[in-house]
């Protein structure tokens, strides 16, 4: 309804009754969200649709004639699917498999036809059975048979090596989540350097207390998870810290949509290829590419690793997570400190009130 000049009422039309219902940043947003959702479609279709093995590190342990026919005749697989080096014996091979330079190793024997593999779940149950079907068909080409040795196993109550992605996701919500709380709970964006400093120690206080609930949570209470509970405590703090404060950043350079772009690129494009439900080398080369530059990749790597493999291969995720939070403050310290120098000049340039 509107009002005349007399001060009688009229009706409105259906175009104004939509103007006024539907703002036009209301329908922008709207576009963004439709945006979002399309993009989580496409990045996990994409990502899970269509899973096979891409260069998977792969020790073969043979006598030295064999060594090399072996290693080139799987290198010669249709798709590539391994990527096989000779390694000098199977104490090595364990030991690589343990260090996270190889995903598996094939043992041949020396006589006889039934070989062993060496393959570790706990980084992976889902690429484990992937490389065990590929060597159980090049090996049957050859007449021979393979068997299975799971040598890092993963927990009983590790249902397919899947709780370290998962619990990482969780830590990457409640990152991306308080902040964006943080962010819109007084306006759009920081007024000044005081508030940008409150936000993220309140940032940081609430990581070590996330970081420690999750922890909690996959060991004592469920035992789904073995490792050290202060090894988790202290990733899922930088976790939850790194998403957050990169989230702030976001906020801080683009308001609303700041944190649009960051549930695009940890929600969208992270989650997917985190190698938690598929490992990198199952992956599409886009998502396997991508994966370890973004915290949930990162995380995951970092967890299971924590886990299964005694904290080792994790310098790399924990400088991509460093990376992430110190970005994260900065950004949003140098946008809060522009704004101010900004607010002061316009301040400044303003005439004197009488």
């Amino acid at each position: 309804m509107g009002t005349t000049d007399d001060g009688t009422r009229t009706r409105m039309t259906f175009a104004e009754e939509v103007r006024s219902a539907v703002t036009v940043r209301a329908a922008l947003l709207v576009t963004g969200v439709l945006g979002l959702m399309v993009a989580f479609i496409t990045s996990y279709a994409g990502a899970f649709h269509h899973p096979r093995p891409k260069d998977v590190p792969l020790g073969v342990v043979a006598p030295a004639p064999a060594a090399g026919q072996v290693v080139a005749k799987l290198d010669r697989l249709p798709g590539s699917p391994l990527a096989p080096r000779t390694v000098g014996s199977e104490r090595q091979a364990r030991q690589q498999i343990a260090d996270r330079t190889l995903d598996a190793a094939l043992l041949v024997a020396p006589r006889g036809t039934t070989d062993r593999l060496l393959v570790a779940s706990g980084g992976g149950a889902s690429l484990s059975q992937a490389v065990e079907l590929v060597v159980q068909q090049a090996e049957k080409s050859q007449k021979r048979t393979v068997r299975t040795v799971d040598v890092i196993p993963a927990d009983a109550a590790d249902s397919r090596s899947l709780t370290s992605f998962y619990l990482v996701v969780g830590w990457c919500v409640g990152g991306y989540l308080c902040a964006a709380i943080l962010a819109v709970s007084a306006g759009a964006r920081p007024a000044n350097g005081a508030r940008a400093i409150i936000r993220l120690a309140a940032l940081g206080v609430y990581a070590l207390v996330a970081g420690l609930a999750g922890a909690l949570v996959v060991g004592p209470v469920l035992g789904a998870l073995p490792g050290s509970r202060y090894g988790l405590w202290g990733l899922g703090a930088l976790i939850v810290f790194a998403v957050g404060a990169s989230t702030l950043a976001f906020q801080s350079l683009l308001g609303v949509i700041g944190i649009g772009l960051a549930i695009l690129l940890i929600v969208v494009l992270g989650n997917p290829s985190a190698g938690g439900a598929y490992p990198y080398p199952l992956l599409p080369p886009f998502w396997r590419a991508i994966g370890p530059a973004l915290p949930p990749g990162a995380g995951t790597w970092a967890a299971r690793s924590v886990a299964y493999f005694r904290g080792r291969a994790m310098t790399g995720p924990l400088l991509v997570l460093a990376a992430w939070a110190v970005g994260g403050i900065l950004v949003t310290l140098v946008r809060s400190a522009l704004r101010r120098e900004a607010a002061e000049e316009d301040a400044g340039a303003r005439p004197p009130r009488p």
